[in-house]
């Protein structure tokens, strides 16, 4: 570690320890503190927006609770694996990764380190798996020690169902530099959990939720909501930050973008959360389900309107894709690694580039598929439909004829062989660019992500270009090595 990033570090956990006493007099220092360190000017250019509004109602409440209202131990740790390792240490060795091994450093690393489940929920096939099915821990180390070697700090653990796994806390503490934001369903977070969340002081669940006792009770189970409600509340009382994951449906759209909804959810504690389209994915994949693109269009603009005037920090993977210029899947900015160990590139494409028992992760960073997908990114300049699996349906069905991917789960291949899901998918596809075309163009919010994704294109179409024209030259000079060796045979 360099001198800098050492008086970095002491200064985060100081500056945080002050702020945890005195947040109002404070806040202002850390933003300063975090803009001076901070080595992307993105990151820079968003601070200097957050400063701006910070003192509005929301913001404020949220920021000082945050300080005011978490365990000082959790609050340095967290703080400091994700200023100075995330954003200091992290970016320095990603951009040293590209360089030397040529693929991009990876924000984020996604694990499934278990398919088990205490649950049976409708639709899920969790009951299904045993301990057998588990990813050995000693793989979940390996991949973690490779992921820190490219930069990675951060690590989203999900299921199943994570806290039926008691070892994994042997991970969180070995690897006490990194952050975890860990998925669970809520029911097993009981005083012994969160005393080893506590203890471990780098873990932050995020608890699933469908909407109400209504709309969860139905699809987990009876009793289950009280249960999450019970969760949360442990989770309050000892100042564990915590976040909340909701599965956007056509059946609990209104529901769970209810500003009621909201209010029950900060009221418990929570301080950010995920709101995660439903996919067509899975065995008998189908559309049904799927938000409509209204209800799309209306998730979008109830996270933009709840982080100006709620105490909460809601996240739509969708609606929020300019804010990181389009899709970050297939090893640009994440990965997701399964319980078998077969590295996909996104949690909804159930394709592997790899077995990360078998080869080093940044070889399988290197594979087709993965780097076929990162050459097409961003899918759209149209950055409010970031996604190739229902934004751009056919640029995936296209990478897929043409990478040939192994899938790694039953039915995966029917997003690009099943004639009614991929007529569905087009569908889907022509009314959201419809309904996202005026607000992409229009809405002030995105004017800075609109000039960026000009040059991102440009930049996309000569390289692409330059490859065509490399394929063309060498085709041309196998063709001519063809007519020459005939010649050279009739000469004979």
């Amino acid at each position: 570690m360099s001198v800098k990033t050492s008086v970095a570090g002491y200064l985060v956990k100081r500056t945080l320890t002050y702020a945890h006493k005195d947040p109002e007099k404070n806040v202002d220092k850390i933003l300063d503190f975090l803009k001076m360190i901070t080595p992307i000017k993105m990151y820079k250019d968003q601070i200097d927006s957050v400063k701006k509004n910070i003192h509005k109602d929301s913001y404020w409440t949220l920021l000082t609770s945050v300080l005011k209202n978490s365990d000082l131990k959790i609050l340095n740790t967290l703080g400091y694996n994700f200023v100075v390792n995330t954003l200091l240490i992290g970016v320095q060795k990603n951009n040293e990764a590209e360089k030397k091994y040529g693929v991009p450093g990876l924000f984020t690393i996604l694990i499934s380190p278990t398919m088990r489940c205490n649950l049976k929920c409708v639709g899920c096939y969790a009951g299904e798996y045993t301990r057998k099915d588990d990813l050995p821990l000693e793989v979940i180390d390996s991949i973690i020690t490779q992921g820190k070697e490219l930069g990675t700090y951060l690590y989203t653990i999900l299921g199943g169902e994570p806290f039926i796994r008691d070892d994994l806390f042997e991970i969180y503490k070995k690897h006490k530099d990194c952050a975890f934001q860990v998925f669970t369903n809520g029911t097993l977070i009981d005083e012994e959990v969160v005393k080893k969340i506590k203890d471990c002081a780098n873990v932050m669940p995020v608890l699933s939720v469908e909407g109400f006792e209504k709309e969860t009770d139905e699809r987990r189970g009876k009793g289950v909501y009280q249960k999450l409600m019970n969760a949360m509340d442990l989770l309050r009382e000892n100042k564990i930050p915590f976040g909340f994951s909701v599965t956007y449906t056509r059946l609990n759209a209104e529901t769970v973008t209810d500003e009621k909804f909201l209010d029950m959810l900060i009221n418990k504690g929570a301080i950010f959360g995920w709101y995660f389209l439903y996919m067509p994915v899975g065995r008998e994949p189908s559309t049904e389900l799927m938000a409509t693109p209204e209800q799309r269009k209306k998730l979008g603009e109830f996270t933009r309107w709840s982080r100006e005037n709620k105490p909460i920090w809601p996240m739509d993977f969708w609606n929020d894709a300019p804010y990181v210029t389009g899709c970050i899947a297939g090893g640009r900015r994440y990965v997701h690694i399964n319980h078998k160990g077969e590295v996909e590139p996104c949690i909804f494409l159930h394709f592997s580039g790899g077995n990360v028992k078998d080869k080093p992760l940044v070889e399988i960073l290197k594979s087709p598929l993965f780097t076929t997908i990162r050459k097409f990114q961003p899918f759209n300049k149209n950055l409010l439909m970031p996604c190739e699996i229902i934004d751009e349906p056919k640029v995936f069905r296209y990478i897929y004829k043409k990478t040939k991917p192994q899938a790694t789960d039953l039915d995966a291949d029917l997003i690009a062989t099943d004639e009614t899901l991929m007529k569905n998918l087009d569908e889907y596809s022509k009314n959201i660019s419809k309904i996202y075309k005026d607000i992409w163009e229009k809405e002030p919010v995105f004017e800075r992500y609109r000039n960026y994704i000009k040059e991102v294109m440009e930049e996309k179409k000569k390289r692409l270009n330059q490859e065509a024209l490399e394929k063309r030259k060498r085709y041309e000079e196998i063709l001519k090595r063809k007519e020459e060796k005939e010649v050279a045979e009739k000469i004979n």
